[in-house]
């Protein structure tokens, strides 16, 4: 028998244990606009701020509470510090050699006109041109599970003061992360990154990368430019590998390595990596890992196809909290919005790391009633944080009192009145 009494007040201690850590230093309205909205879009499940005021349960009208949460997005300013705190926090759990996924996407509002600083922006998912505001994320995988922890989350518009291009607020993302990880972790980033700019980047930092290559990139290869697909074709695999991918399909892939070096870096050697068995055509990836052993020609192959994860956590971003309907007007409260549950995801990702050690998260994963089990046929974890996040829910749900009761009381300055005692 489920005590959701128990489970609901365990669920209200766990989101408060992470506030007070990764709001340390932040102001009280600053810290309680966190935890209300930590608390609220855990419970709603929702962007609307009418989901996340009736999840709040307040003995005020509805109106005055959504018109608290918007003024307080919209007035937000310890975004930096806040971010800071949370790094420290994930930091822990996913070490400093982990993956980290740099990928960006899109938030597009094709029926919005009112929104501040609303641009341009290319539509992965329909291949158009439309209103919206360009993302970047840059997520670290957890080391036993796998699950993507975001490390760095940024919205931003292409009219916004300050603005100066894409490949600029990537590099800035970049050096965030330099600077809270070090030079250690690998760099992962799809084929939209191939660019000369970030290859230097990568050269000047001495950081580990790898890239996949667009097909009509130039290589220099014994002292010969050519184009890299031509260098491809030449080899047909020497190394063999066999790659279950998330729906259970098995690809017999064979990979090559090959020493390559870029023309406008001339005295910096790459390894190109070409792998067979994703299709027609081979898949190519470059990377500066050095290491004399044969297996880092598997490894890089498998960093890269660990990319997929941070794929899944755009999706689970924008289909379990409905990101893309958000409906707060000012860039401020914007960004302010997508960094909260960004972190909220990231409060997730850590319970997910400990599915199978915590009796918490083991009763959550039993209230969520999953259909076909958590893990896939290799007996490994499935994507948990639908599982996780439909259990707060369900409990949350059945609660009767909010999440006025767990803020901290707030602190009176002594009296300068003179006591009789």
């Amino acid at each position: 028998m489920i005590n959701y009494s128990k489970l609901g007040y365990q669920c209200k201690r766990e989101v408060r244990t992470f506030c007070e850590r990764i709001g340390k230093g932040i102001k009280r309205p600053g810290y309680k606009l966190i935890c209300n909205m930590l608390y609220g879009l855990m419970e709603g499940q929702s962007c609307h701020l009418t989901e996340i005021a009736r999840a709040l349960k307040e003995g005020i009208t509805l109106k005055k509470t959504v018109e608290r949460i918007s003024n307080g997005l919209a007035g937000f300013t310890q975004e930096r510090q806040l971010m800071d705190n949370y790094v420290q926090v994930v930091k822990t759990s996913v070490g400093k050699n982990a993956l980290l996924l740099v990928d960006n996407s899109d938030i597009t509002k094709p029926s919005s006109r009112a929104l501040e600083g609303l641009c341009r922006v290319y539509d992965g998912s329909t291949g158009e041109i439309r209103d919206g505001y360009p993302t970047l994320e840059i997520t670290a995988l957890s080391p036993k599970h796998k699950m993507p922890i975001p490390v760095y989350s940024r919205i931003y518009s292409t009219k916004e003061p300050g603005f100066v291009s894409e490949p600029e607020e990537t590099l800035k993302g970049l050096r965030y992360i330099t600077h809270h990880f070090g030079r250690a972790g690998v760099r992962v980033m799809d084929r939209g990154y191939d660019s000369e700019r970030y290859i230097e980047y990568f050269f000047e930092e001495t950081e580990p990368f790898v890239i996949r290559c667009n097909k009509n990139r130039n290589v220099q290869y014994k002292d010969k430019v050519m184009n890299i697909m031509e260098l491809a074709t030449r080899y047909k695999g020497k190394y063999g590998m066999k790659y279950t991918d998330k729906k259970g399909k098995i690809h017999d892939c064979k990979i090559s390595m090959i020493p390559i070096r870029i023309p406008a870096f001339p005295d910096n050697i790459l390894n190109l990596v070409v792998v067979y068995g994703f299709g027609q055509e081979p898949m190519l990836l470059i990377s500066n890992m050095e290491n004399n052993d044969k297996r880092l020609v598997l490894a890089i192959t498998k960093v890269y196809l660990m990319r997929w994860r941070i794929e899944e956590y755009y999706r689970f971003k924008k289909q379990q909290f409905e990101f893309e309907d958000f409906r707060v007007r000012s860039l401020n409260a914007i960004k302010t919005l997508q960094l909260m549950l960004s972190m909220l995801i990231g409060l997730l990702g850590l319970l997910s790391e400990k599915a199978d050690e915590s009796l918490f998260v083991m009763n959550l994963i039993h209230v969520s009633k999953r259909v076909y089990g958590i893990k896939n046929k290799n007996g490994r974890l499935k994507f948990l944080y639908y599982t996780i996040a439909d259990a707060f829910f369900l409990i949350l749900h059945k609660c009767i009192l909010g999440y006025s009761a767990f803020l901290p009381p707030k602190t009176l300055p002594p009296s300068p009145q003179l006591s009789f005692l």
